[in-house]
């Protein structure tokens, strides 16, 4: 989850942070006023909170969205020395260089200007930086997860909202096809099959697909017996290769991630020539399940805007699986091609 803070909230809180710095000196460290001023003056407080702020742009901006972010709190850890070490490096630039050669005054007597003592001294005033930008990144990140988690929950209550509406309509479905069921057993084997692969999509549909998580083995059986009805529509004439690879039973994805890319290979792709192939392939491995797709569309059918629910599944991935999931589409001379790869639960 990458921070989306805009970039002026670090100006103005640094710019609060100068005027909390000058007053401190004032009021609690009893530093005269006439002091305090020519500090400012000469460059020393302005150039010490700029090289703060630079060490606090780097370390919130590079490090910590690269580890802190991704919980490799080691790796973190181990890039402090180094902000702290570019801390005195900008400051001693900003001070004993630009400023030396505007003012003609050091900030540092000669001695203390020597490199191992500067670096030493200069650890301790860096300090701040580096905690302020990891605290400030921290916060913020837990500001971006509740938004999101209540972005989600609002979702799922619309939704589960629009099927309290379309409750009747599937429970009546659900029961007259049982009865159907029942009486072409006896006179229609086939046709008596469909119907029950029928109430069998219905009933998963009623009881599953408002869950936040599904079982496996449950969705891809749902989505072979969508294949099968769908072949019945075609009349048998439905050029699609679809194959489940590796073993599975109970585990747990997130629910109705494979039939979305499932249901828009049929809302959208080509079915009618044997050389223009559908491919749907599942595929399980090393507790990650890989769901690709690839079809041919209508030339000129702008195929990438009629996904229905993409970018909601987008967040759905993030918020369940963060930064542990690949998810690809291509469209290219008139084939569509899409990649899910996400971790198992057990």
């Amino acid at each position: 989850m990458k921070s989306r803070i805009p970039f002026y909230y670090h100006i103005v809180f640094f710019v609060l942070l100068f005027l909390t710095y000058i007053f401190w000196d004032i009021g609690l460290n009893d530093q005269k006023i006439e002091i305090v001023i020519k500090a400012i003056c000469y460059g020393i407080t302005p150039t010490h909170l700029l090289a703060i702020f630079c060490i606090y742009i780097l370390n919130f901006y590079c490090f910590c969205e690269w580890f802190l972010n991704k919980k490799k709190l080691l790796f973190y850890i181990l890039t402090i020395p180094v902000s702290l070490l570019l801390f005195a490096a900008v400051r001693y630039f900003l001070q004993e260089v630009v400023m030396f050669n505007i003012t003609g005054m050091h900030n540092y007597y000669e001695e203390a200007r020597e490199i191992s003592y500067y670096i030493k001294d200069n650890f301790f005033f860096g300090l701040p930086a580096v905690i302020l930008s990891a605290l400030t990144f921290s916060f913020w990140q837990f500001q971006t997860a509740q938004h999101q988690n209540q972005e989600l929950l609002l979702e799922n209550k619309k939704a589960e909202f629009q099927m309290l509406k379309a409750q009747v309509s599937p429970h009546f479905l659900f029961n007259t096809l049982n009865s159907f069921y029942s009486q072409l057993i006896l006179k229609d084997d086939k046709m008596a099959d469909d119907v029950l692969v029928l109430s069998d999509l219905l009933r998963y549909v009623i009881t599953e697909t408002d869950k936040d998580e599904a079982i496996l083995s449950k969705e891809i059986q749902f989505i072979q017996n969508y294949i099968h009805l769908q072949k019945k529509r075609f009349e048998d004439q439905l050029f699609l290769d679809f194959s489940v690879e590796g073993n599975y039973s109970n585990e747990k994805i997130i629910s109705s991630a494979l039939v979305h890319f499932v249901e828009n290979v049929f809302k959208h792709g080509k079915f009618n020539n044997e050389d223009e192939k559908a491919i749907i392939s599942i595929r399980i491995k090393d507790d990650f399940l890989e769901i690709s797709t690839f079809n041919y569309f209508i030339e000129g059918e702008n195929y990438s805007s009629t996904g229905i629910g993409f970018d909601n599944l987008t967040k759905r991935l993030e918020y369940t699986y963060k930064g542990q999931f690949i998810l690809e589409k291509t469209e290219e001379n008139n084939t569509f091609k899409t990649y899910l790869k996400i971790p198992l639960k057990k």
